[in-house]
């Protein structure tokens, strides 16, 4: 009886939301493209944090392995 509505309600809907928001659209789309930016930006900083600790490891494990 009620499934996915189609492409004509979807237009239809996206119709009525640019009517309803279509001033704001363009400042909200900015905002999200910003907040995009600087997610991948935090989560590129916290992967290279986790790969320098396993870089800085290596060479104390061969420094203990040496005095043994």
């Amino acid at each position: 009886m009620f499934g996915f509505p189609g492409w004509i309600e979807i237009t239809i809907i996206l119709g009525i939301i640019l009517l309803l928001f279509g001033k704001r659209l363009p400042g909200a789309m900015n905002s999200l493209g910003k907040s995009i930016v600087e997610f991948k930006k935090g989560a590129r900083e916290v992967s290279e944090e986790d790969e320098k600790p396993s870089k800085m490891e290596a060479p104390d494990s061969e420094q203990d392995n040496q005095s043994s």
